[in-house]
């Protein structure tokens, strides 16, 4: 008996010893995952304090973002070239460094992970290693559209109108492998090019339709139609006043969004289009302040708010029952938002001019975040 109890006794304590190590490792355990989140956060706030340090050289404005998949980010402006950050450095790229022009309107990255510069004229690239323009074109098909997944679309060469050959309105598609140009059917009006020069960033079809803004229309393509959204088929004229269209959006609920500088907001449900500037009374005669009329940018919010940049007034924001305006009083300094983009965090941002910088909306103002 007295063996067993001495056994039961042994077993007892390395039952206890067992548990002790176990509490001991899930506390050292659960330590280091407290230690490695202070850490973290740590880190962030240190890049976030190098960061804020450094500020855009820009001075004629932010136009274009894009953080590409390795987490870089890209700053294109209206008149001085390209910014890339990264590793918390600033890298500046002009038409000395590769550029075809300084204006950069868009910016994308392909299926490749190659980064594309749609600049005021010509193309460019980033090959992970250096800046190039792109020259190579195709103009054996320029009526054999299509779509594909991958597809990346770019305005003319030239800043307004087309060149030689070209000969029409239209856009270059690039399908992963060559640049071909197609063009719109559309038949310009003798001495007005610009009505449908390529203005905004085109619109990936979400839905099944590419959309594609011009000064003077919206032109969708969904695979075999198009449809095309002008002053003709809205109704307007010179006395109702006329499309010049500065950005297109299709929301998260399927409506097409396209800001003018002029007569402001129009919403395109599939249907009907309205003039959501009117609508919501944001015209000067019905403000008497800041107005909702010279729109540039458009962009949406994880939460589904639809947000309007605009020159001389700040940014709207919509929330599906009311609009918002922010200003300098909400730390927007910049007069004129030529971007709103969501950071792959869920950030809002806006880039603007006078003066440039990039804002981040913190949930109930802005601050200067680049």
């Amino acid at each position: 008996m007295r063996v067993k109890s001495e056994w039961v006794n042994i077993f007892i304590l390395c039952c206890t010893f067992l548990i002790a190590v176990t509490v001991s490792c899930n506390s050292q355990s659960q330590s280091n995952k407290r230690n490695q989140i202070v850490q973290a956060k740590n880190n962030t706030q240190l890049i976030e304090s190098r960061i804020g340090a450094i500020r855009l050289k820009y001075s004629t404005g932010v136009r274009s973002i894009l953080e590409d998949s390795k987490g870089n980010i890209w700053f294109g402006s209206y008149n001085e070239g390209v910014c890339l950050l990264q590793n918390v450095e600033l890298r500046y790229f002009t038409t000395e460094n590769g550029l075809s022009d300084n204006q950069v309107r868009s910016i994308y990255e392909d299926k490749n992970g190659i980064i594309w510069f749609e600049c005021g004229r010509g193309l460019s690239i980033y090959d992970k290693k250096k800046m190039s323009i792109y020259k190579e074109r195709n103009y054996d098909s320029t009526k054999q559209w299509k779509l594909s997944d991958s597809d990346l679309w770019f305005k003319g060469d030239e800043i307004e109108g087309y060149n030689k050959l070209e000969g029409n309105p239209g856009v270059y598609q690039y399908d992963g492998e060559k640049l071909s140009y197609r063009t719109f059917p559309v038949t310009p009006k003798s001495g007005n090019n610009s009505t449908y020069s390529i203005s905004t960033a085109f619109v990936k079809p979400k839905n099944g339709t590419v959309w594609f803004g011009t000064y003077g229309a919206v032109i969708g393509y969904n695979g075999s139609d198009f449809k095309i959204i002008d002053n003709e088929y809205l109704g307007f004229t010179d006395k109702t006043g006329s499309l010049h269209i500065r950005s297109i959006m299709e929301d998260s609920k399927g409506n097409l969004w396209i800001a003018n500088n002029g007569i402001g907001v129009l919403k395109y449900d599939g249907k009907e289009t309205i003039n959501f500037t009117a609508q919501q009374k944001l015209k000067k005669e019905d403000t008497k302040g800041n107005s909702l009329e010279r729109v540039f940018s458009i962009g949406e919010d994880t939460a589904g708010n639809i947000w309007f940049g605009t020159v001389e007034f700040g940014v709207w924001r919509y929330d599906g029952n009311s609009v918002k305006n922010f200003t300098a009083a909400h730390g927007l300094e910049s007069k004129h938002i030529w971007i709103i983009y969501k950071s792959k965090q869920g950030e809002l941002w806006v880039g603007g001019a006078n003066p440039s910088g990039v804002y981040r909306f913190n949930g109930n103002s802005f601050e200067r975040k680049y």
